[in-house]
């Protein structure tokens, strides 16, 4: 019976990290949806919440088989699970055949196509989005997902005579995934129309709300990446939280010195990127290396997103300097601090002095993102031969909430052009 109640309540905390993680689409769609003008609010959160939908279908047919189903090869999953054929309804939180291990990866599976959509917003076509979405969930998600956490080549690969990779909760599967594909399909589509002046956010009362739900809901994307209620679970929401926080102070600390105020919008950034870093190492490091992975990641996203990409790619919502540089330092620390002392873990990293797992998870990353660009440019170049990826000129000064849905938040005759003062980041 003490068996019997321990699966229940590790079954009903999956179900409560499930609920949060899904709170998290939509608050990725409020949280991008303030930083762009009044006229594209709702084509912005519609992203999220569109995603929200036809991820879960096309999971729920074929996606989540392809992930989790037997390797071919260590390529990609087989058939066997589509249409959630052959899953355990009471199945247990860590058995890849029950329902509750399905439902919770479902919305890893959603929010990463969401968190793409922040590099598009403002210009790109709601059927060109809805084909992309789907195409990248099965093309470029699934292989990656398989690769690192369903028994594919990427987690045997053998490296200085040992096998295996870290990525606790999504670091190489959601956010190098979607940063590196946000910052391809930004470079294809192309800048948006008008006086760079002009397109400043909108909102950030909004943008905070977004990132706050956001910060509620990653309790449940790392803790529940435990797959029950143990210690490695409460590790990894502490190490969440202080790294949020950490990286929250930083950012702000950034935006003080170099813009001369402490922004809100900044610290909101912070606070996700922080959250971004220490998803791979959750719960493979103690809270004192967490901190340290805020503070990192905080640095190298802020003068990512400052420095290096702005100005060079529209990249709207600076989604790779968020999510593509937070995965990947994340990452490569998570090989560095990784302890041997953090609950359910056992595995020390570089500081432990074990070299061969900060390499192999080097690699890892750089294969990743290589792959997960190539694939997205040749999704949209492919997409471009039988549709129009983005919305004409005149759609876009006009707004894509009038042009692709009719509706707007905006009184009729109102263009949305913001005159509020520049908010710095």
């Amino acid at each position: 019976m003490a068996d019997d109640a321990g699966v229940l309540i590790d079954q009903l905390w999956i179900i409560l990290a499930a609920a949060l993680v899904m709170l998290m689409t939509p608050a990725v769609g409020l949280f991008y949806g303030g930083l762009v003008r009044q006229k594209n609010v709702l084509s912005t959160v519609m992203y999220s919440f569109f995603t929200l939908a036809i991820v879960s279908i096309v999971w729920a047919a074929v996606g989540f088989s392809l992930s989790f189903g037997s390797s071919a090869g260590g390529i990609i999953g087989s058939f066997e699970h589509a249409g959630l054929r052959g899953l355990d309804p009471s199945g247990g939180p860590g058995s890849t055949d029950s329902y509750i291990f399905m439902l919770f990866q479902m919305t890893f599976a959603v929010i990463t196509p969401a968190l793409i959509s922040g590099a598009f917003a403002e210009r790109k076509r709601f059927g060109a989005f809805v084909m992309f979405t789907v195409l990248w969930c099965l093309l470029v998600y699934t292989p990656v997902a398989h690769w690192v956490w369903g028994g594919g080549w990427l987690s045997s690969m053998v490296l200085f005579g040992e096998s295996g990779l870290l990525d606790f909760a999504g670091g190489k599967v959601v956010h190098i995934t979607s940063g590196v594909s946000a910052l391809v399909c930004a470079f294809v589509l192309g800048r948006r129309h008008g006086d760079r002046q002009q397109i400043q956010p909108h909102n950030a009362t909004l943008t905070v709300l977004g990132a706050s739900l956001l910060w509620f809901g990653w309790f449940g994307f790392n803790g529940g990446s435990a797959l029950g209620v143990n210690g490695q679970a409460i590790n990894a929401i502490t190490n969440t939280h202080l790294a949020a926080s950490t990286a929250a102070i930083v950012w702000l600390t950034l935006a003080w010195i170099h813009h001369g105020k402490p922004s809100v919008i900044g610290a909101a950034v912070g606070a996700v990127a922080g959250l971004v870093g220490i998803t791979p190492a959750a719960g493979y490091v103690m809270p004192v290396s967490s901190i340290a992975i805020g503070l990192v990641t905080a640095i190298a996203c802020f003068y990512a997103t400052e420095y290096v990409v702005k100005g060079r790619v529209d990249d709207a919502l600076d989604v790779f300097g968020v999510h593509g540089v937070g995965g990947i330092v994340g990452a490569i620390l998570t090989a560095v601090l990784a302890s041997s002392a953090a609950p359910g873990n056992g595995v020390g990293g570089l500081i432990e002095g074990n070299t061969g797992l900060f390499f192999r998870q080097l690699l890892g990353v750089l294969i990743v993102a290589a792959f997960s660009g190539t694939a997205t440019f040749l999704i949209l170049k492919c997409m471009s031969l039988v549709l129009d990826l983005r919305v004409s000129e005149a759609d876009e000064t006009t707004g894509l909430d009038r042009s692709q849905h009719g509706e707007s938040i905006l009184p009729s005759g109102l263009t949305g052009e913001d005159q509020r003062p520049q908010l710095q980041q």
